[in-house]
């Protein structure tokens, strides 16, 4: 049977840890933010730890804070999203995939237009699916990186992860061998520090360290590559958008695993439901589909 302690604490928690503020959470909850902090107290005191840390004008998670709330978000957004299925009309066909944001972004979002005007009656819904976030009970599917391993559900390979650099051709242009690039303009994503030394290595060059502007995901450190700031490691299918239509080209013909491919993910029983089943064949020929030849400026370089 579950024990599910003080619910309103628990709301009133995770509110304030997403939105960053008693005040925040407050207005998104309809309370006020002695309310929340009253609540959040309480829940401390029921858990036997400290969630936050109280500084003058900010909050900051402890580490049960961070973990707490790192599992609760998205226990919170399956929840709307299984009450909005619920008191859907009977006539609405919903499809809800666990999705990280930027593979919804760079990938699926461009091309999902082609899979409605397949089947225009299918609603689809995205929801947090990011690498950490565990399967939702109300998603239909989801799309992860990983190495195949995950117990309970059927995962059928998309993409190989492959690395390869990618930059806007003025700066390309400098490029002629991989031994060119510099360390302070090789832009990083925090989550995947291997990546650039994995190409670096399988490119020969071990002296080079990458110690430029850093970023949380790849969305947002290609945004910056897309803007001048610098070289970003690309990976598939991220870049494939923007290599197509020369926003970003790869200087190097040398691209390397990640060693993880992209994957989607189900429950074997879900293969009897025609909205997933139509998805599925969707998602499975496009990403069959090869990717546009990129751009390439300069003189191409496997090693140097």
């Amino acid at each position: 049977m579950r024990r599910l302690l003080f619910l309103n604490g628990i709301k009133a928690f995770e509110a304030a840890a997403r939105t960053g503020s008693f005040a925040s959470a407050g207005v998104e909850l309809n309370v006020s933010a002695a309310a929340v902090s009253r609540m959040v107290h309480l829940l401390e005191e029921r858990l036997g730890v400290a969630l936050f840390e109280r500084k003058a004008n900010k909050l900051v998670l402890t580490q049960a804070g961070r973990a707490y709330q790192s599992g609760l978000t998205p226990i919170f957004d399956a929840l709307a999203s299984l009450t909005a299925q619920v008191t859907a009309p009977s006539s609405v066909r919903v499809l809800t995939i666990g999705v990280g944001h930027t593979f919804a972004m760079r990938w699926l979002i461009p091309r999902l237009s082609e899979f409605r005007s397949e089947e225009p009656d299918i609603e689809v819904r995205f929801t947090t699916g990011g690498a950490e976030a565990p399967f939702g009970e109300d998603w239909s599917c989801g799309i992860k990186l990983g190495t195949g391993d995950w117990p309970g559900l059927v995962a059928e390979p998309l993409f190989a992860g492959d690395l390869t650099p990618v930059c806007v051709p003025r700066l390309a242009n400098g490029l002629k061998r991989p031994a060119d690039l510099k360390g302070p303009g090789l832009i990083r994503v925090t989550h995947s520090p291997e990546d650039w030394p994995i190409w670096l290595k399988a490119a020969g060059l071990t002296r080079i360290n990458a110690r430029g502007p850093e970023f949380q995901f790849y969305g947002q450190a290609l945004q910056a590559a897309a803007d001048g700031l610098g070289i970003a490691m690309g990976i598939r299918p991220y870049i494939d958008d923007d290599l197509a239509a020369g926003r970003l080209v790869a200087p190097f013909d040398l691209s390397v695993p990640k060693g993880m491919r992209w994957y989607l993910l189900y429950r074997s029983f879900q293969t009897e439901q025609r909205d997933f089943a139509a998805f599925r064949r969707w998602i499975m020929r496009t990403a069959a589909e090869p990717a546009t030849r990129p751009r390439r400026l300069g003189r191409a370089a496997g090693r140097g």
